[in-house]
């Protein structure tokens, strides 16, 4: 799904690499924002100086009061509420298929990721299956979007253009975030998915069909909506026996 919107811009400074996010509109939101590279590696270098000093010798709290622990906990902490106040664009973008199909207040982003999380949560154990890294990726499979917007198939935006603008938005914010662990994680998790490289991608992959039509079916039974083409467009494209079991089973529930 998706509304359309415009990519990461690149250019270099004097002094360092600039990140610049060009003004656009989603949604009746506007986002512009410069970070720069010096910033990002200020709190990366903050961030480890104050880790490594917990290294050997005796055991330390790590959450005790110092003035190093202090600086390292504020370095991490603006990182986190700068990331975390992106996001916000996750709670409020809603989802651009369904609003061109004129659906009454149609879900978010974040709506609809968070029933993916739900759904790994839930899952059966599967042999060789991490399920934690399910319910990790579909709460990060989306996150570009906060940036890039909700691109659908009707934006007429190319696959691998699409797919530029999000790699784009995932590396600035990780940069955002610090590019510590925590960082690197999102990004895994982002690509795996991305690629399609992993039994757990296909599953998530399956999740996300699953969810889409499962909404499909409520809006219809609440709003009299016929979104027939959501079905069509997922029939026979599920991967793993667990998206065809539950796709059949939402499939059952729609009324006749």
């Amino acid at each position: 799904m998706g509304s359309g919107s415009r990519g990461l811009l690149l250019c270099k400074s004097s002094s360092s690499l600039v990140f610049l996010i060009p003004s656009f509109t989603c949604n009746n939101l506007r986002f512009n924002k410069t970070i720069a590279n010096s910033r990002a590696h200020r709190m990366a270098t903050e961030a480890s100086s104050s880790s490594s000093s917990f290294t050997g010798g005796d055991s330390i709290n790590p959450l005790a009061s110092s003035s190093v622990n202090g600086a390292a906990f504020s370095s991490s902490s603006s990182s986190a509420i700068d990331f975390l106040s992106l996001c916000h664009r996750l709670k409020t973008t809603k989802r651009a298929g369904w609003v061109k199909r004129n659906v009454n207040n149609p879900e978010s982003i974040a709506d609809h990721m968070y029933r993916m999380g739900l759904m790994g949560l839930i899952m059966a154990d599967i042999p060789g299956i991490d399920r934690d890294k399910c319910i990790k990726m579909a709460i990060v499979h989306d996150i570009a979007e906060a940036i890039v917007g909700d691109i659908t198939p009707s934006d007429g935006i190319p696959k691998e253009e699409k797919s530029q603008r999000e790699r784009e938005a995932i590396t600035y914010m990780c940069k955002l975030l610090g590019q510590g662990a925590r960082a690197k994680e999102i990004d895994e998790l982002w690509m795996e998915y991305e690629e399609n490289s992993t039994a757990e991608a296909k599953i998530v992959k399956d999740f996300d069909k699953a969810e889409m039509i499962l909404q499909a079916v409520e809006y219809e039974n609440e709003q009299g909506k016929d979104l027939e083409e959501f079905f069509q467009s997922t029939a026979g494209k599920f991967q793993t026996e667990l998206g065809k079991a539950w796709a059949a089973e939402i499939v059952s529930r729609r009324k006749k």
